[in-house]
């Protein structure tokens, strides 16, 4: 999408005159060209060398998503494990929509395009590595953090130099910056393509002499080349610098970073719908995110009360410290499915399991549900069965709604509403 811009040339045209004296004259004429390029999604407008922002008239609320790579396909998983799937017509088309959200267009573009048309107004929310908005937002205030962790796209964008030569007892960022063989004549040389943060890390880190060299791909093996002296780039288990003789160091670490939701602060503000869907999406993604890997586990227990079996769960230590829900009132079977009531850690509240028998209703069983994550789901059915648990049934759990997304409160509380 191409910005609106007008540009005002000056330059100065050299006319001959001749007089009536055969005498040749010079007089230097001045020329104004005016060079326009319109597009009617942009709310740029350059003039005269000055940037001006404006809201487009366009109704649609857009949200970015990388066009290719494994960012794309996770952050696709994602929206869909949310009941957000996206569909896309055609696949050669960088447009979709997420028919759960009327209104809401899906544009494919690369990473970095999705935080550059944020800032542009172009787009109005978008999905990225937190590494990709530092580098091509720049600090700017205009672009929100939304979320700050979707689980996915997990790196670091990291400083390494070899691990032999002159490097080989150099541990620290501190360190790095003491030795004495970077001057103004042999400056520290540095291959990234973080062309923004490398040299704004280095800066504050003490780093007087540094050049840097821009590049993509294969910095690894810069240093071997003799091209470059240390390299800043994304890491993410270390193996790769690890086969180049490559090391990590202390205080080297520029940014950790993982998919994050980016929101611009004016299309929030402005633009009608953009504030109601990110709600929506948030809502959607916490209750997500906070299920992942979390199962509730539901037996029943024979007890004189719901004290009695209260205390017998307290009583066991991987029990009482799991989240614990408020199951609903059964009046069927023994065995049941009970629904929880909250997440906070109240509890545990015992509901009877009534049963007939001989004509008459009574409470022999008590039903517990509690949430366990994956890791310590055997344990958890060991110890109730310890204590008398029976008919242990399991089941994923999907999502786990709030009285109100944390996140939510947070955004409303940044933009001052």
């Amino acid at each position: 999408m191409t910005a609106i811009q007008t540009f005002f040339l000056q330059g100065s045209v050299s006319t001959l005159l001749s007089s009536q004296s055969s005498v040749t004259s010079c007089r230097k004429v001045s020329l104004k060209f005016t060079v326009s390029c319109c597009s009617a999604t942009s709310p740029l407008a350059v003039v005269n060398g000055n940037v001006e922002k404006r809201p487009s008239d366009r109704t649609e609320v857009r949200i970015g998503l990388p066009s290719k790579g494994r960012m794309a396909a996770d952050s696709l998983d994602l929206l869909k494990d949310c009941q957000l799937s996206v569909r896309q017509v055609n696949p050669r088309q960088y447009v979709a929509e997420i028919p759960q959200i009327p209104n809401l267009e899906v544009w494919f573009q690369r990473p970095k395009d999705i935080v550059r048309k944020l800032v542009a107004g172009d787009l109005d929310l978008g999905i990225v590595g937190l590494d990709t908005v530092c580098e091509y937002g720049q600090g700017d205030e205009d672009l929100i953090i939304v979320h700050d962790a979707l689980e996915y796209g997990d790196c670091r964008l990291s400083l390494a130099i070899p691990k032999y030569g002159i490097f080989e007892n150099v541990n620290s960022m501190k360190e790095l910056a003491e030795m004495p063989q970077w001057t103004p004549e042999r400056p520290l040389r540095v291959a990234t393509g973080f062309t923004y943060m490398g040299p704004k890390f280095m800066k504050e880190n003490g780093l007087k002499h540094v050049t840097f060299s821009t590049a993509d791909g294969a910095l690894e093996a810069a240093p071997a080349m003799g091209i470059a002296d240390a390299i800043v780039d994304l890491v993410s288990s270390g193996t790769t610098l690890r086969e180049n003789n490559l090391k990590e160091i202390e205080g080297g670490v520029i940014v950790q970073s993982q998919a994050v939701l980016v929101a611009g602060r004016k299309s929030l503000m402005q633009r009608k719908g953009v504030l109601d869907i990110t709600h929506e999406m948030l809502e959607r993604l916490e209750a997500h995110l906070r299920a992942e890997g979390q199962f509730t586990v539901t037996a029943n227990m024979r007890g004189s009360s719901a004290e009695e079996v209260a205390e017998r769960i307290l009583s066991q230590t991987s029990l009482s410290g799991l989240q614990v829900f408020t199951p609903t009132l059964s009046t069927v079977q023994p065995l049941i499915l009970s629904l929880y009531h909250g997440i906070n850690g109240w509890g545990p509240t015992i509901s009877p399991v009534f049963c007939k028998r001989d004509g008459r209703v009574t409470a022999d069983y008590f039903a517990i549900v509690i949430c366990v994550p994956k890791k310590a789901l055997y344990k958890s059915v060991q110890q109730l069965r310890a204590i008398g648990g029976s008919g242990v049934l399991i089941s994923p759990l999907t999502y786990i709604f709030d009285e109100e997304t944390p996140r939510w409160r947070q955004l409303l509380s940044t933009l001052g509403l």
